[in-house]
């Protein structure tokens, strides 16, 4: 299902404004994470069984949503920076599997998007669990190593990345951590590492406004 959905920021004052999420939807989690980045996470009963949508938000609004399916796997992107939207090929050589990570200890895969200008990307990498776990707001979270090459349609690197992440098994997803990310115009290191995991009914769940790494913490 190839769905983009509209999202929206409610009209109120500041300190009360909350995300949208689209009718049909249900947001269970807002991450709040090191890099001036808030994600909000959520269902859609339309959506095949074990889709997960998430939206990224930085100072200026929504960055970035799309949607995995059961395993992990990029099944749609939408990149508000460039504009482009990128689908998940129909043929996979080799998906990425959360089930494989799960029991095997490494995921490798090996997949191509298409975007809407229909142009091909490829992606191969391989993500693996260090058997080490941490606590973050009192989340338990598996550590991973992880490292991907995307290429164009003629085999060239378009950009490479490595580095750690982290994985819920109960919400089954992936959280970003510290990657070091290579292009052919150079090369930088980030922390996306989550700070703050907020459920509905708790103070700052869908909330617009990143907190942490942003020059002034709120």
């Amino acid at each position: 299902m190839r769905l983009l959905l509209a999202l929206a920021v409610l009209p109120l004052p500041a300190f009360a404004q909350q995300v949208e999420i689209p009718q049909g939807c249900t947001a269970y989690l807002t991450v709040q994470a090191m890099s001036c980045r808030v994600s909000h996470h959520f269902t859609c009963e339309d959506d095949p069984e074990g889709w997960q949508r998430r939206i990224d938000m930085d100072q200026s609004g929504i960055t970035y949503f799309g949607a995995i399916d059961s395993e992990t796997q990029w099944v749609e992107s939408f990149h508000l920076l460039s504009g482009t939207t990128e689908y998940l090929s129909e043929e996979v050589d080799r998906p990425a599997s959360f089930t494989s990570l799960l029991e095997e200890g490494v995921s490798d895969y090996d997949f191509t998007t298409t975007n809407d200008a229909g142009e091909v990307t490829r992606y191969v990498g391989t993500d693996r669990l260090t058997g080490e776990s941490v606590e973050i707001d009192g989340v338990t979270l598996d550590r991973t190593d992880y490292d991907i090459t995307a290429f164009d349609s003629e085999g060239e690197i378009l950009w490479s990345s490595a580095g750690n992440e982290y994985i819920s098994r109960d919400w089954r997803m992936f959280l970003s951590g510290q990657s070091t990310y290579v292009s052919p115009e150079g090369s930088f290191e980030s922390d996306d590492s989550p700070v703050a995991f907020i459920e509905p009914g708790e103070p700052g769940f869908l909330s617009p406004a990143p907190i942490y790494g942003c020059g002034q913490e709120l």
